[in-house]
């Protein structure tokens, strides 16, 4: 076992006991979080769980467990509960967490007690005990006879002290918050620590930014006691994929979306194939998206099998950050977050993609650093993509070649060609520039045509070539553009318009015309659907998306990804989403 400062391995030979065995040597553990409703539908989770690769379960059973008055009522209760530890296929923790506390028990605080003490003594009766109860450390402070139950259990003589070495149950002391990050974290982490009758140590509250997440990690580095640190909600989820890079004891995980315990809870089989969570180690670098929202992005799968398939020691994580309509906030926020981010000692942060609303700002904060921007970029005014070599940070844009090569792939040359652009967004600005650089000429169709006229005037400087105008949205329907392309993200699954068409009636356009929508979740969006049932001739998202994809991870890495790779798990994926 290595110090405080060390790594969880070794530690977790403190799962092994009368509650089932766990593997002596694994830096952390996965334990899948079941909400038992039914004590017999828990007991097949916990079978489905092993199956998923789960060291061990978690059975909330506060929604089970009400404390009833009625004494044959809470035995029964109490019975089934027992048989369901016992029988466990993993080792398992049980928690009974009390509304107060962020769980669902609202009974007598003395049957509460009453049946963790009866969990832990069913040993006696030729059953097995649960490897862990978990414990909050307000209920526990604030209780005598809880104190004495437990200590008793852990077989710790009058009750306090330290357990001993045989006791087949562990004590799990915890803190939570649902809200926050708590104001006096310090000083409640030192009261956790300083319990003696406490094996584990857990802290978990709701992570208001990354922030908020890497000093949740960081609390892994000087921990005196083998230590859960989560975080809550969607900036929390890098708690607990790097858990294992940071050194936590544990961290947990669904069986199911929705049967998640916990806001921002992946699930077992997100945790261990999607995010390859048995590789990650102290030495593994990382790399993400930012934007807002991200959590649809099909980044993550793409690129972390592509890391997996070279053997490369690197994980790929949605890295949020808050936004808004507000361009300066969302400056100062990237800053302030990115900055973090690229400066953590531990973290080791190699690269990024770039996606809304921080394409643009990326440049205006890589000016102010003095980071490389690549010239492309530079003309574009938006870059999503970073590279990070040692302290050198590059600032590109690959949403421009993977847009030509998609479109040249399927309608040829685009010199001469008139190219209609919805929006004139970070993605629209990249084809813009990209297109007008092979002289074709090009008009914005837009809601905010002062926004416009500002590209379409960048675009005529810069390149010789260009014709670029600028027209109202409400125009495209009519356009004569040999080439439509959707660079808004209406119709976009997670967007704040899925459904809807940028362009409601077709009708109007050249039956020549070529549609392509940048938008690639739905595959067949709705302006896709419309322009097949014309018979027009279309591209998808996902040709963009896989096409710049590819190119980032070539930036990362030097290597191109496995050949169709990106695209046959995209289409897949989206594919078992839309059955």
């Amino acid at each position: 076992m290595e110090g405080p400062t060390g790594v969880a391995t070794g530690w977790a030979c403190l799962a092994n006991g009368a509650g089932g065995s766990l593997p002596c040597g694994v830096a952390t553990l996965v334990c899948a979080s079941i909400p038992v409703g039914d004590p017999e539908v828990a007991a097949a989770d916990a079978v489905v769980a092993k199956g998923e690769g789960a060291d061990l379960v978690e059975f909330r059973v506060d929604e089970y467990f009400h404390g009833d008055t009625d004494t044959n009522a809470a035995e029964n209760q109490s019975r089934h509960l027992a048989k369901l530890v016992s029988e466990s296929p993993l080792p398992c923790i049980v928690t009974c967490r009390h509304v107060s506390e962020g769980g669902h028990y609202d009974g007598p605080e003395d049957a509460r007690i009453s049946l963790l003490e009866h969990l832990t003594r069913a040993g006696a009766k030729g059953h097995n005990p649960p490897r862990y109860i978990d414990v909050e450390l307000a209920s526990y402070q604030r209780s005598r006879n809880l104190q004495q139950k437990v200590g008793l259990a852990l077989n710790i003589p009058g009750g306090i002290g330290d357990p001993a070495p045989d006791a087949a149950t562990s004590l799990i002391l915890s803190l939570h918050d649902t809200k926050a990050r708590p104001h006096d974290l310090h000083r409640q982490l030192s009261r956790l620590y300083e319990t003696p009758a406490a094996s584990i140590v857990k802290v978990a509250y709701r992570a208001r930014s990354l922030r908020d997440s890497l000093e949740l990690l960081d609390l892994h580095e000087h921990a005196l006691k083998p230590t859960i640190a989560l975080g809550m909600g969607e900036y929390g989820l890098i708690t607990r994929v790097l858990a294992a890079k940071f050194g936590g004891f544990l961290t947990f995980a669904s069986l199911r979306r929705a049967d998640a315990t916990a806001p921002g809870q992946p699930t077992v089989a997100e945790l261990l194939d999607l995010y390859r969570f048995r590789s990650i180690n102290r030495a593994t670098s990382v790399y993400g998206v930012i934007g807002h929202p991200v959590s649809h992005s099909m980044s993550p799968l793409v690129h972390n099998a592509a890391f997996g398939a070279a053997s490369i020691n690197s994980v790929y994580l949605p890295l949020p950050i808050a936004a808004d309509a507000d361009e300066a906030a969302n400056d100062l926020s990237l800053k302030a977050t990115l900055l973090e981010l690229l400066h953590h000692p531990r973290l080791d942060l190699r690269g990024l993609s770039i996606t809304i609303p921080f394409k643009s700002s990326i440049l205006r904060l890589g000016r102010a650093q003095g980071w490389t921007i690549d010239p492309a970029a530079a003309a574009i005014g938006a870059a999503n993509t970073l590279v990070r070599n040692g302290d050198s940070i590059t600032l590109l844009n690959t949403d421009a070649p993977g847009a030509i090569g998609a479109m040249e792939e399927s309608v040829g040359s685009l010199s001469g060609k008139h190219i209609a652009i919805l929006g004139a967004g970070g993605v629209a600005r990249a084809i813009a520039f990209a297109c007008a650089g092979l002289a074709a000429a090009i008009t914005f169709y837009v809601r905010n045509e002062e926004q416009a006229t500002a590209l379409a005037g960048e675009l005529n400087h810069a390149c010789p070539n260009a014709r670029a105008t600028v027209l109202p949205l409400s125009e495209a329907a009519t356009t004569t553009a040999d080439i439509i392309i959707n660079g808004t993200p209406v119709g976009m699954q997670s967007g704040s318009h899925p459904g809807q068409s940028p362009i409601p009636d077709l009708s109007g356009l050249k039956p020549t015309a070529t549609i392509f929508d940048t938008v690639y979740n739905p595959i067949e969006t709705p302006l896709l659907k419309a322009a097949r049932s014309r018979g027009l001739a279309t591209i998808d998202g996902v040709s963009l998306f896989t096409r710049q994809a590819e190119a980032q991870f070539k930036l990362w890495t030097g290597l191109f990804p496995q050949q169709g790779l990106f695209d046959r798990l995209v289409r897949d994926h989206l594919a078992r989403q839309e059955a």
